[in-house]
């Protein structure tokens, strides 16, 4: 079992949990480790929290100490990083981010020569040097390695991003949320080369406001411009850019179920949908299978996590999958979420199908949904009692197929999540509560 690394790479609270050692440590093993046959080539990006510019500086000393050159990308989108290590010739990635956490946590995130998520052997043999398991030499005289600032490694992105699409955006005004975040470095930029008008807010990093109060987790603010009736969306980015919340005309969130249902109906009628099948997570809501139902496209459901959501895609050749959460992966273009190319490729179906977002979606009923956690001692023995698993086949039943009921126990806490879907807020309160008071039982 992994000891340092997650399924999103390494996190933790910079200088308590996340050490510039352990980043050093990090950069020492992949400066060496592809560096065994020719000078290795390590792109490293950042997102604007304050300990960001620490741990690149820490990941590039160690990269060139064990004889590879660092390239440095500056602040950049994470799937940015994903997309210039596969078509610049580079041997791994990284980026330096900790997504939506809060600004005092970050993580070191890894990508593979194909621009894909980190190898869990590589991660594994990297886990064995930062426990001092196995020794690597460091680089000396004229082997030692070099530092380039590679800034203009961004520009290759935004062209790419602008070339995923044909149609112009001119007569559209758009209002963009970048989340004081990785996305303060092209969003505005790409959105406008492609002929929109764009209003931004929370565009200011300070190296600690990055995901306060704004951004994909919190667009009550986004919402709030936008009923200035002139927009014809808005869109909301996480820390990082790899995910993306959007809103309406009408000021309603447009979740990852209702991107799916959209890009999916749209990749199906191109013919472009391989199998017809859209990847989701198990927390997809009921209301985007029905709907996929209705729309006779088939679906794969994988455990929560985007990582799980690719490999599937990744696996069958599938071209779309995603999470509610926002991250959508458009696997003819990337092997990661991207929020900037989920904004173009949404903006680009409403152009061509002269439909608002509402309107694209309108197909889609997302039935009302609760979450609750609750602490246990042990996550697994609880999951595996008889007892919960027929009270919760029990209260299903009661939904006659109007609902379901998804218990789970989280990935990281000990926590038990109880999730209910249901016609109103208030059967979903009702069995959910239900389902935690017997959990407080056991």
């Amino acid at each position: 079992m992994a000891k340092y690394f997650g399924t999103d790479g390494v996190r933790g609270r910079a200088n308590e949990s996340l050490t510039c050692e352990m980043a050093f440590r990090i950069g020492r093993f992949v400066g060496w480790y592809y560096g065994q046959e020719k000078r290795a080539k390590v792109l490293i990006g950042k997102d604007t929290r304050k300990s960001s510019d620490m741990f690149e500086m820490a990941l590039a000393t160690g990269i060139v100490a064990s004889g590879g050159d660092a390239y440095l990308l500056g602040v950049c989108p994470t799937p940015s990083v994903s997309y210039l290590v596969k078509n610049h010739d580079m041997d791994c990635g990284i980026m330096v981010s900790a997504s939506h956490n809060p600004f005092h946590d970050n993580g070191i995130k890894l990508f593979n020569h194909q621009g894909k998520k980190m190898d869990p052997e590589v991660e594994a043999k990297i886990e064995s040097f930062m426990d001092d398991e196995i020794e690597i030499p460091y680089a000396i005289d004229a082997a030692i390695g070099n530092v380039h600032v590679w800034t203009q490694g961004l520009e290759f992105y935004k062209k790419y991003i602008c070339d995923s699409v044909d149609v112009s955006f001119e007569g559209l005004q758009i209002a963009i949320d970048t989340a004081n975040g990785s996305a303060t470095s092209c969003a505005e930029e790409v959105l406008k080369q492609l002929g929109a008008k764009v209003d931004v807010i929370h565009h200011n990093p300070d190296g600690i406001n990055i995901n306060t109060n704004c951004g994909s987790t919190h667009p009550e603010e986004l919402q709030e411009l936008m009923k200035d009736k002139k927009y014809h969306a808005g869109f909301a980015f996480d820390g990082d850019a790899d995910r993306l919340i959007a809103v309406n005309e009408n000021q309603e969130l447009v979740t990852g179920d209702h991107i799916l249902f959209i890009c999916g109906k749209d990749l199906k009628a191109c013919g472009k949908l391989k199998d017809n099948v859209v990847v989701t997570t198990v927390m997809a809501n009921l209301g985007l299978y029905r709907a996929f139902d209705q729309q006779e496209i088939a679906y794969e459901q994988t455990n929560v996590g985007d990582k799980y959501v690719f490999e599937c895609m990744d696996k069958n050749d599938y071209v779309l999958g995603g999470e509610q959460s926002g991250h959508i992966i458009f696997h003819e273009y990337a092997n990661t979420g991207d929020g900037l190319l989920t904004a173009v490729q949404l903006l680009a179906i409403m152009k061509k199908e002269k439909k608002s977002l509402k309107e694209l979606s309108q197909e889609l009923f997302i039935f009302p949904q609760i979450l609750i956690n609750e602490k246990v001692a042990d996550k697994h023995a609880v999951l595996e009692h008889e007892g919960l698993k027929a009270k919760i086949k029990e209260v299903e039943d009661r939904l006659f197929g109007n609902g379901r009921i998804l218990v789970r126990a989280s990935g990281t806490e000990p926590l038990v999540r109880v999730m209910v879907e249901a016609q109103t807020d208030e059967i979903c309160k009702q069995c959910a509560e239900e389902i935690i008071s017997y959990i407080q039982t056991i």
